[in-house]
């Protein structure tokens, strides 16, 4: 029987956090994971920091908007890996997010159309209890 190759050591790093579903709670969660992503090595301003901000700012705003549960607040989620952020926004309502139909008229609704736009791959998933969770990658450049 031969030995199995030794595997290489994966550090991932993990942010968590409850907010209260208001827009105070939104813009708090965008300041916050700057702060996370400050500390784990991507600087306010660079292309991975921008990028991780306008992702949790336009989840918060949606979990705020369209998933807000009177009561019940939302909770955001980094994960690093060393070639990918993942960020993920909890909230309590079942309804799950669907991109709108194009209107360059439209006064709003192009929050997912930006998540598209900009993450790797975004998506859905149940969570523990009621609610869904609203989540997108962003590649780091980095490996």
């Amino acid at each position: 029987m031969s030995p199995t190759p030794a595997q290489e050591a994966v550090t991932v790093r993990t942010f968590a956090q409850r907010f209260s579903a208001t827009r105070r709670g939104a813009r708090l969660a965008r300041r916050l994971a700057t702060h996370q992503l400050d500390q784990w090595g991507h600087p306010y301003g660079t292309p991975t920091s921008d990028t991780v901000a306008l992702l949790v700012a336009e989840l918060a705003a949606n979990a705020v908007l369209h998933g807000r549960v009177p009561g019940r607040d939302f909770e955001l989620r980094l994960h690093q890996t060393p070639d990918r952020i993942r960020v993920e926004v909890s909230d309590t309502h079942p309804a799950h997010p669907k991109l709108p139909a194009q209107d360059p008229t439209a006064e709003g609704g192009r929050g997912l159309l930006l998540i598209e736009a900009v993450a790797t791959r975004w998506g859905t998933s149940p969570r523990t209890g009621p609610g869904k969770t609203v989540w997108a990658e962003c590649e780091t450049g980095e490996s």
